[in-house]
C-alpha cells in the first residue's frame, strides 16, 4: 500500500502494527457519557470498549467515525482518533481513510436514519466496493436525536409526530439491503446480548473488506421495547435463529424447529421431528452466492416471528484498499515514482487567458 508524500511522490505503508497490555479502561475518554437513561447505545459502548483490546492495536492506529445521530456520538467516549462527521458521510470519509492508510483500524459507527436515510448512497457504495471499514449500524427503528420521527426502519402504521396517521413507509431491511449491495460480511446482533455481540463483533474485526454490523439498539425515550419480543426471557428462545457456521439451525423449544428451503427458493421453518434430515440447513457463511444469506434476511417479519442472528455472510474476495494498493504498485513499477504536481500540469491541462 501507499501514499502521497508532501513532495508529491508515493511512499510504502506498514500493515495495522501490533499492540499488547491494553485493557478497556485505556479505551474510556475522559468525557461524560450522556445518553438517555436506559438507552442501549451505553450497553453497545461497553462491549465495543471491552472488545477493542482483542484487536491488539495501539489507540492512535483505531479510528472510529461517525455521522449524525444519538449513536454518533460514540467516537466522544472512545480513547482513539475519532471524528464526528456529517449526516449520511461517515462511510465516504472512513473509505478516503481506509484506503489511504491500511496500517489503521477504521470503525463506522452510524443509525438507522444516519445510514439508511441520507446515507443510503455511501452505504450501499462502500458496502459493494468491499472497503477494509467495520460499519456497526444502531437500529432502534426512530429518530431519537431529533425527538421521534419515523425513520427508514419504522414499521408500516408507526405512529409518531411525524407520521400521527401511521407511517406508509415499507422499511427497509437492513441485511436484505447489505446482502443486495453486494456485502462481503454481514450481521445481526443484539444491544442487551453482549456475549453475542462481543462475538460478532470480533468476526468483523477478523475480516478483510467491509463488514457490516445491525445491532438492535432500544430507544427507551421514544421507541420503548421496540425488540421486546426478542430480548424477553421466554419469548426469545422462541423466536431467535441463533446462526453458528458449520452448525445446523436450530431454534424454538429444545431445539425442535429447523430451516429448509421451500418450493419457490424462500426457507421455511419446519419440525425437526418427521422432516427429511438431508432437506434441513446447515449453516454456511462462506456460500459465495448471496442467495442463502438473503434468504436467511427474509424470515424477518414485523412481529418478530423468526429473527436470525449472528454471522450472516462471510465472503473472502479482495478489499478496496488491496485493489488500489496493487494497482500503484504496478504503476510505479512501469512508471517509477509519481509525482502529483507533475500530474495536476501535465499535458492534460491548458492554460486560459
Amino acid at each position: 500500500m501507499s501514499e502521497m508524500n508532501g513532495d508529491g511522490r508515493l511512499r510504502s505503508l506498514t500493515l495495522v502494527p501490533k499492540a499488547e497490555g491494553l485493557a478497556a479502561k485505556d479505551f474510556k475518554s475522559d468525557q461524560e457519557v450522556r445518553w438517555c437513561p436506559g438507552c442501549g447505545d451505553y450497553a453497545i459502548l461497553a462491549a465495543f470498549q471491552a472488545f477493542l483490546p482483542e484487536l491488539q492495536v495501539p489507540r492512535e492506529n483505531v479510528v472510529v467515525i461517525s455521522g449524525i445521530g444519538c449513536s454518533s456520538r460514540l467516537p466522544y467516549y472512545v480513547s482513539s482518533y475519532g471524528m464526528h462527521s456529517i449526516h449520511g458521510r461517515a462511510p465516504a470519509i472512513a473509505s478516503g481513510l481506509a484506503s489511504s492508510r491500511q496500517d489503521l483500524s477504521v470503525w463506522v459507527v452510524t443509525g438507522d436514519g444516519d445510514a439508511l436515510s441520507i446515507g443510503g448512497n455511501h452505504l450501499i457504495h462502500a458496502l459493494r466496493r468491499n472497503v477494509n471499514i467495520k460499519i456497526l449500524l444502531f437500529n432502534n427503528r426512530i429518530y431519537g436525536l431529533t425527538k421521534g420521527q419515523y425513520s427508514p426502519t419504522s414499521e408500516q402504521g408507526k405512529v409518531t409526530k411525524s407520521t400521527p396517521f401511521g407511517s406508509l413507509d415499507t422499511p427497509f431491511n437492513p441485511i436484505s439491503l447489505a446482502i443486495g449491495a453486494e456485502a462481503s460480511f454481514v450481521a445481526r446482533s443484539i444491544d442487551s446480548d453482549r456475549k453475542h455481540l462481543t462475538s460478532v463483533l470480533r468476526a468483523a474485526a477478523d475480516h478483510k473488506g467491509t463488514a457490516f454490523v445491525e445491532i438492535y439498539q432500544n430507544c427507551p425515550i421514544y421507541n420503548d421495547d421496540a425488540f421486546l419480543p426478542v430480548t424477553e426471557p421466554g419469548e426469545r428462545d422462541a423466536r431467535l435463529i441463533r446462526l453458528e457456521d458449520g452448525e445446523p439451525i436450530r431454534f424454538g423449544q429444545g431445539g425442535a424447529q429447523g430451516l429448509r428451503f421451500g418450493r419457490y427458493g424462500g426457507l421455511e421453518p419446519v419440525p425437526v421431528e418427521g422432516a427429511d434430515p438431508g432437506s434441513l440447513l446447515v449453516h454456511d457463511a462462506s456460500i459465495a452466492d448471496p442467495a442463502y444469506a438473503f434468504a436467511l434476511s427474509r424470515l424477518d417479519s414485523s412481529d418478530f416471528a423468526h429473527v436470525p442472528i449472528g454471522v450472516f455472510r462471510k465472503t473472502e474476495r479482495s478489499s478496496y484498499d488491496e485493489l488500489m494498493g496493487a494497482q500503484i504498485e504496478a504503476s510505479r513499477e512501469r512508471q517509477g515514482d509519481g509525482n502529483l504536481a507533475e500530474l495536476m500540469a501535465g499535458s492534460d491541462t491548458w492554460q486560459v487567458g
